[in-house]
């Protein structure tokens, strides 16, 4: 570049001269950088101050978190949803990613108090993950759904795409932002408000109410001990001291049984384990424990003291250390900094004018309904509907009514209207035949006295407001005491894990079922804490808890633990109406019964008998033989029935007619599959138990006769049906759902040959355990693999030491063959060691549509040279 080049670089305002002093066309347009960054940064600050870190002061709540309860709201029904399926509605109101919606909807289910959850949420103890969105759901709490949501009072706007309506703030009535607690940075700022207790912050708001003084300090979900001296109102510049609970065991052992809030187990022994390296504190050896309660223990070197060593632990370890709060809202559009006292007095305040409206609004809708029902009254008994017989127009019978309600009207409390008089004229004939003065007198009194209620309510709204705090106090407090300890050392008692530590016996013959009847027939595994179904002969069920010994009455058929919600247990049934009466099929499930109440599937008339019933974990729907007994004129006396031709419909029904003649045997024909779809199967490694709790290692959805396929240690696999009643061994190294076509690979030593092998295979077999290595107990399993193309590392040994690596891949080296095959040979070298490693990535060619066809390139290479 010349330097007339850099001079021109150097004065732009040169590059094109301005014409009689005035700037060109071009000059005008120009931007400068720094104008620009200036602007884009402030829009991208306010924009991630309001929009995503910072909570609103009206409800408590991110932006995020808001769209995520308004979502699931909207799809509220009374069940779970699936956390996928809220994510995916979610993102109709937020514009970002569904990661971010996911994260937040877990920590917001974590906090155990807008959310009621199923499955495996994560554990805040041990810093584990939620398991996928596809395997958990959430449905809100009773406490949200009551606290939470008023479309009456909401204010909305729309959503970023212009679609929907989603609420600027929820019209939250209770400190919510001081339960939940929140962590959010910003551009420049950061929010950090610590959790507080859900009772301790009702009772503030009603101090507050009654004009008293009050004090609220922080409560944390995993208990520990909190120093609140320099709180400072959660406030900037203020501080609390959190710590572990350490309980000695003996001289030689502690035990930690409560974290500090924000930590996991698995970083307080990090830092404990540093600690010791670096010679603050000297232990043995630690433990984790933990489970549904922390438990860590600690062991001492010989000599050290245990007092000392808890001292050290706290000076050295993440067993205490500090948090610095820093209560940042957002007010009217703008950040500031409240203190949490101010904050709840914000939130009382609200509480008190979101209540007011409610009354108000209220009071406008009663006022609305006296207004009708009165002009429907003066209407009907002063028979103005007469009048309007000899019009001839719409006109002259809004004039004729009008004019017929004038004298009548002027208690009222606003004027007629037309639209009053329209709707007058919607009125049924049928209706007003039966209309009763004396009724709608009694209930126009009715709405009288819940507007003198109301307007009683709205003068008074500081105890109404009182009043309503103190329900949800009642309705919700239980079980949310205080957990975190202020400057206590107090032990606190862990609560127990429920499992089925018994087991259930009956006696048929006399009638009795119990846990205590060890001599008599054994029934299945139960806790103490379980109810069990009982049906009987004549129709009759009931159900009843778990005792040591309970008479329970002869004739039963069917005894059972009880799941309550439970839809997939269906039942199938056949019963004789009466003595001598109509025969009738129905198959119903049974969700909830009142405890020790006497119920009856029949229709209840005095003789009535079940002559055949089955109980069916997965809905099946079997194929039964009925005969009958024989009479004149009666052609067929035997004939067969589907079961799933019947829906399935609640305890109460009828149930369809099967026959009108006698009954003389119904029999099982041949067993049905389900009629409720696939059922989805977790296995629990714990208990190693199949269930559908969602409780442990997700399986797969199955049905009809779809398996379960079970590899155990060292060598072998069998397949089983996905029956939750099966018992699985602890030798289980693979369990899944059986697919026919997977192919698996594997390296084994065979101690005949005294070679290495690779095998490839289907597995296959008819139920039975098969073992896939040979039968020599010497051969050993070195990889089982179900990678689609393998390849594995061979490295040599001895005097083969000095020999370069092999890689062999596993689809080329050897074909697909039975299990029963003894593989192909390695090598006839010495190996030192075989490891799997990392397969190449396959080339992949796309149809005309766009899906991924996942076919080797070679291999259609290959294909087309054959045509």
């Amino acid at each position: 570049m010349n330097n007339d080049e850099t001079n021109d670089m150097e004065n732009p305002e040169e590059i094109e001269p301005s014409v009689n002093g005035e700037q060109s066309e071009a000059m005008r347009n120009v931007t400068y950088l720094s104008g620009m960054y200036e602007n884009w940064f402030l829009d991208y600050a306010s924009y991630v101050i309001l929009e995503r870190a910072v909570p609103y002061v009206n409800d408590g709540l991110k932006p995020v978190q808001r769209r995520i309860l308004h979502s699931m709201k909207k799809l509220d029904d009374g069940r779970y949803n699936k956390v996928a399926n809220i994510i995916g509605n979610t993102m109709q109101f937020h514009p970002h990613g569904d990661a971010s919606i996911g994260d937040a909807l877990v920590q917001l289910g974590q906090k155990d108090l807008l959310i009621d959850m199923q499955g495996n949420w994560g554990n805040i103890l041990t810093g584990d993950s939620a398991a996928a969105p596809r395997y958990i759901e959430a449905r809100l709490s009773k406490f949200a759904l009551e606290v939470l949501f008023n479309p009456k009072t909401t204010n909305w706007k729309q959503s970023y795409d212009g679609r929907n309506k989603e609420p600027i703030t929820l019209p939250v009535k209770f400190p919510l932002l001081l339960a939940q607690g929140v962590e959010g940075i910003a551009v420049g700022l950061a929010s950090k408000i610590l959790p507080h207790n859900f009772n301790e912050l009702l009772a503030a708001c009603i101090a507050y109410l009654k004009g008293e003084e009050f004090e609220i300090y922080p409560d944390f979900p995993t208990a520990g001990m909190v120093d609140v001296s320099r709180y400072n109102d959660g406030l900037r510049g203020g501080a609390v001291k959190v710590r572990a609970r350490i309980e000695k065991v003996d001289n030689k052992t502690l035990k930690i049984v409560e974290i500090p809030f924000g930590k996991t187990t698995s970083t307080l022994i990090d830092s404990i384990i540093k600690a010791n390296d670096k010679g603050k504190i000297k232990i043995k050896k630690i433990d984790d424990n933990t489970a549904a309660d922390v438990e860590i223990l600690i062991h001492l070197a010989n000599g050290i003291s245990s007092d000392k060593t808890i001292d050290a632990l706290y000076a050295f370890t993440d067993c205490e250390y500090s948090i610095s709060p820093n209560a940042c809202v957002v007010e009217e559009d703008v950040p500031k900094f409240i203190g949490v006292q101010e904050i709840l007095k914000r939130s009382a305040d609200k509480t008190v004018d979101l209540l007011k409206l409610e009354l108000e609004i209220r009071k406008s809708e009663l006022e609305e309904a006296w207004h009708y029902a009165s002009l429907e009254r003066i209407f009907i008994e002063n028979r103005i509907y007469r009048d309007i017989e000899e019009c001839e127009t719409w006109e002259s019978v809004i004039e004729t009514i009008d004019k017929g309600l004038k004298p009548h009207t002027k208690h009222l409390m606003r004027a007629v209207t037309e639209e009053d008089i329209v709707r007058l004229t919607e009125i049924k004939i049928k209706r007003i035949s039966k209309f009763d003065i004396n009724k709608a007198t009694d209930y126009i009194k009715s709405i009288e006295d819940e507007i003198e209620e109301i307007k009683v309510h709205i003068a008074n709204i500081i105890p109404f407001t009182i009043r309503y705090f103190q329900s949800i106090k009642k309705k919700y407090g239980r079980g949310k005491e205080r957990k975190t300890e202020i400057r206590s050392f107090d032990s606190i008692v862990a609560s127990k894990v429920v499992v089925a530590n018994e087991k259930l016996f009956v006696n048929y013959k006399e009638g009795f079922l119990g846990t205590g009847l060890k001599k008599d027939e054994y029934l299945c595994d139960c806790s103490d804490i379980d109810d069990v179904i009982i049906f009987r002969k004549d129709g009759t069920y009931f159900i009843t808890k778990v005792a040591d010994k309970l008479f329970i009455g002869q004739n039963i058929i069917h005894i059972a633990v009880f799941r309550k919600n439970d839809k997939r247990t269906i039942y199938n049934v056949v019963y004789r109406d009466g003595k001598a009466g109509v025969t009738y099929a129905k198959r119903f499930n049974v969700t909830g019964l009142t405890r020790d109440k006497e119920y009856n599937l029949t229709k209840e008339t005095p003789g009535s008998r079940i002559t055949y019933f089955s109980a069916n974990p997965n809905g099946e729907a079997e194929v039964i033989r009925v005969a009958l007994k024989p009479k004149a004129r009666l052609k067929k006396t035997v004939f067969e029935f589907d079961f799933a031709e019947l829906a399935v419909k609640g305890r109460a029904s009828m149930g369809n007619i099967l026959t009108r003649n006698d009954v003389h045997k119904v029999t099982l024909k041949h067993e049905g599959v389900s009629t409720l779809g696939g059922r989805k199967i977790w296995f629990d490694t714990d208990v190693l138990r199949l269930n559908t709790d969602q409780r442990g290692d997700f399986i797969g959805e199955f049905s009809a006769d779809e398996k379960i396929l079970v590899v155990t240690r060292p060598n072998s696999f069998h397949f089983t049906s996905f029956d939750l009643s099966n018992h699985y061994s602890d030798d289980i190294s693979i369990i899944e759902k059986y697919e026919v076509e997977k192919i698996w690979s594997a390296i084994f030593y065979d101690a005949d040959q005294e070679y290495y092998y690779l095998k490839r295979f289907n597995m296959e077999g008819n139920g039975k355990a098969v073992n896939f290595l040979g039968e020599n107990a010497e051969n050993k399993l070195l990889c089982l693999t179900d990678e689609q193309y393998p390849r594995f590392e061979i490295s040599y040994g001895g005097k083969n030491a000095d020999r370069p690596n092999d890689i062999i891949d596993g689809e080329e080296f050897i074909g697909v063959k039975s299990y029963k095959a003894r593989g192909k040979r390695l090598s006839i070298y010495d190996i030192a060691e075989i490891k799997e490693i990392e397969p190449l990535p396959r080339e992949e060619e796309f149809d005309v549509n766009g899906i991924e066809n996942k076919v080797d390139v070679d291999v259609v290479e290959d294909n087309e040279n054959n045509q």
